[in-house]
């Protein structure tokens, strides 16, 4: 029996880990400076709470925005709560991070992206297709030219 690593969801894991941290120091402190988090997630994971009328509206996935008014935030090892403002009219979410899509914080330029085993196999079928391409074009063989003999001579002083 062979075993490998799988480094694919080591990799979400420890991301997942990250979101976790900065989430949890934002519960405690608040947000420093200009941060604030752009966070897409899929609304029909079924560990996602959120109201009716936003998952009819948003029946795929939906992107938040962490920034100037937020309430209520909590963290927990699967996933965080908190409260957000939709047109003036406050709604409780529940996203568990096993939903989350993408994490941006436009302010450092700083993002993560979650693909899925289709996506990642996918985008590794293309590199190896890409790969076998340049395999098959024989790469053009340069000219050999005779040596260029440079005195160095008329460099000294």
């Amino acid at each position: 029996m062979s075993r490998e690593i799988d480094y694919g969801n080591l990799m979400h894991s420890a991301m997942r880990g990250l979101i976790r941290t900065v989430l949890q120091d934002i519960s405690e402190n608040g947000l420093p400076g200009n941060h604030h988090f752009f966070i897409t997630f899929d609304t029909a994971h079924p560990d996602v709470e959120i109201a009716d009328w936003l998952s009819d509206r948003y029946p795929g996935e939906m992107t938040v925005v962490m920034q100037h008014w937020f309430d209520n935030l909590t963290v927990d090892e699967e996933g965080f709560a908190v409260t957000l403002n939709f047109g003036d009219s406050p709604e409780p979410l529940y996203i568990p991070y096993d939903a989350i899509r993408t994490f941006v914080d436009p302010s450092v330029e700083f993002g993560l992206r979650f693909e899925s085993a289709d996506e990642e196999i996918e985008g590794l079928s293309a590199v190896a297709e890409a790969e076998d391409e340049l395999e098959d074009e024989e790469a053009p063989v340069p000219e050999k030219k005779d040596a260029d003999v440079v005195s160095l001579d008329s460099f000294r002083k």
